[in-house]
């Protein structure tokens, strides 16, 4: 039986975007992310995290910084009662053309096909149009934008992290 999933952003989800966040110190959660991801585990959906890291790419830290954050966030959500099955992260540069950077699906086809995922059953969460439209490109069945500004073709769109979170149990 195909899993369902909930795929989440970091930078602008998880934590606050202070711009190429690498270390713990310049890590501030969300205001509302342990909640909100929790109603998704509790329901029994998988979490996963797909980010676009091209600071690694431009060489402001490393794949060991952000493989060291990356544990330590994983196990803050794990004392939270909450499991990160995966992070996926796409190293590259923007004009690197790859199949792995945000709205390209490779990072959700890695993880449809080695979790089996029912990615139409599934929902993307995300701060910018790239996130969306990753949703879209991948199959995937509902999204949620988190951002002030215009982002389009969002199943629902929420001011913030802590907005969407009061919101869930009215949409899922």
């Amino acid at each position: 039986m195909k899993q369902k999933a909930l795929f989440l952003d970091r930078d602008g989800i998880i934590n606050i975007d202070h711009g190429y966040v690498c270390r713990q110190e310049g890590f501030e959660f969300s205001d509302g992310i342990f909640e909100l991801v929790k109603h998704f585990s509790d329901a029994g959906y998988l979490i996963f995290v797909v980010t676009n890291q091209s600071g690694i790419g431009r060489g402001y830290y490393t794949e060991e910084d952000f493989v060291k954050l990356s544990s330590w966030m994983v196990r803050v959500f794990q004392h939270h009662g909450i499991k990160i099955s995966q992070v996926y992260h796409c190293p590259h540069l923007p004009d690197a053309g790859c199949r792995c950077r945000k709205p390209a699906p490779g990072m959700i086809e890695e993880a449809a096909k080695a979790y089996d995922i029912d990615l139409s059953a599934s929902w993307m969460i995300g701060d910018k149009q790239s996130d969306i439209d990753l949703a879209h490109n991948a199959g995937i069945g509902r999204s949620i934008a988190i951002a002030q500004g215009n982002i389009k073709n969002a199943t629902f769109s929420f001011d913030s992290v802590a907005q969407c979170s009061k919101h869930l149990p009215s949409i899922t």
